[in-house]
């Protein structure tokens, strides 16, 4: 009994502990940075609109579906830098979470989360991770996450209903699909075609999409993705096909070769001297 006991309390303290490493990184992070871009001028703006009036879209540069912000909005409501770390600390989590259900090995998985791409998204308040974490989970759940960032996920999605329509028919397709693709019409019916928002974003000079010169082997990749039936390669086509990429929407592609150690740390390498490059260019 008292073996039993222990067995049922153990979890309590582990949650414990994990709230009390979280509240200790978040006043860390809180103290010593100043709150992300991203945070300041979208998310959290963006956040607060919803919960005031219910619509995210009248604040400038927030591009993302609608649900991206409903769990956000209690970080919405503590002093902004505050809320800011609390973003890096879950982005965080998230992306250590998405790789190691990805593979990644304990060196390929401190390498990919200190690699340009991760930072780039940590550092400027950004929400990469949820695509990554969508990745991993079932695609009736899945496709909320991944269709956060289409240009991380659209692929991905598309790879799903090929599967679906694979495993049963039309019938199947609309059982995952049907959820998500439920709340996206809604989301149109209540907002307009909020995802045209995006487009006056392609021109600015840190676009680092590859689009139109990428269409081919985004192409190449998500026909792979579905003969194969591997969703990995999908994860690399989004960006491909997409006009619209920073550097952190690369994190996803990044993490469809992080089972592969030598693949992946010869990726985040690449990345490095990219970076070294630019910056002395």
């Amino acid at each position: 009994m008292s073996l039993l006991k222990r067995e049922q309390t153990a979890p309590a303290w582990q949650f414990a502990l994990i709230a009390v490493i979280v509240v200790v990184l978040v006043a860390v992070v809180a103290t010593l940075m100043p709150a992300s871009i991203d945070w300041r001028t979208a998310f959290r703006p963006a956040a607060r609109e919803m919960l005031a009036t219910g619509n995210p879209y009248h604040v400038e540069g927030f591009f993302n579906p609608p649900w991206t912000v409903l769990p956000m909005i209690p970080l919405a409501l503590l002093p902004e830098r505050v809320g800011s770390a609390a973003m890096l600390v879950l982005g965080l989590a998230g992306f250590d979470y998405g790789a190691h259900r990805l593979g990644a090995s304990p060196l390929v998985l401190g390498a990919f989360l200190l690699s340009p791409p991760v930072l780039h998204s940590l550092l400027n308040g950004n929400i990469d991770w949820l695509p990554i974490v969508g990745f991993v989970l079932p695609p009736q759940i899945g496709l909320f996450f991944v269709l956060t960032k289409p240009q991380m996920g659209s692929a991905v999605a598309v790879f799903w209903l090929v599967e679906a329509w694979r495993e049963g028919g039309f019938k199947e397709a609309v059982r995952v699909f049907g959820p998500d693709g439920g709340v996206l019409a809604l989301s149109f019916v209540l907002y307009g075609l909020w995802p045209l928002r995006s487009g006056q974003e392609d021109e600015l000079w840190w676009n680092a999409s590859l689009w139109p010169l990428s269409i081919p082997v985004g192409l190449a990749l998500l026909v792979v993705a579905v003969r194969r039936r591997r969703i990995e390669y999908a994860m690399g086509a989004a960006p491909c096909l997409s006009p619209y990429v920073l550097l952190h929407a690369w994190s996803g592609a990044l993490a469809a070769v992080l089972r592969h150690k030598a693949e992946a740390l010869a990726a985040i390498a690449g990345l490095w001297i990219a970076v070294a490059l630019r910056a002395l260019s």
